[in-house]
């Protein structure tokens, strides 16, 4: 079992920063990749960015790239995730999930994490 606790969110302003955190507890062999999607009021989760635990391998959605940075802080189990010049439609509850097998390719869909956090809500105002 892993267990995802989300925390930073809050409201900014458009071109401001943000910095969300994840607190990862629990088995370590069970954390193959580490992502961050978002849902935004009446929308689907969508995909952000996410990486292998190992930092390997990384993708991030085309909308985050050059302005969202993914890290990972092992001695602290924490995930980071640095958004930079945000935009009012990066609005959304931001989750943290982790999925447990080994794949290929970096994962970009939500059905194929198995843990995730509470989310954390971020509002970005014109």
């Amino acid at each position: 079992q892993v267990q995802l606790v989300e925390s930073g969110g809050g409201l900014v302003q458009a071109g401001g920063s943000l910095r969300l955190s994840c607190a990862a507890s629990g088995r370590t062999s069970s954390r193959y990749a580490v992502g961050w999607f978002r849902q935004a009021p009446g929308k689907e989760r969508e995909f952000v960015v996410a990486c292998t635990w190992s930092g390997g391998i990384t993708k991030y959605a085309d909308s985050v790239k050059g302005r969202f940075t993914i890290s990972i802080d092992y001695v602290k189990n924490m995930v980071y995730l640095q958004m930079n010049s945000l935009k009012p439609e990066d609005t959304a509850v931001y989750y943290c999930a982790v999925r447990r097998q080994a794949s290929l390719v970096v994962m970009t869909t939500s059905d194929e994490y198995d843990y995730w956090g509470q989310g954390t809500q971020v509002t970005v105002s014109s």
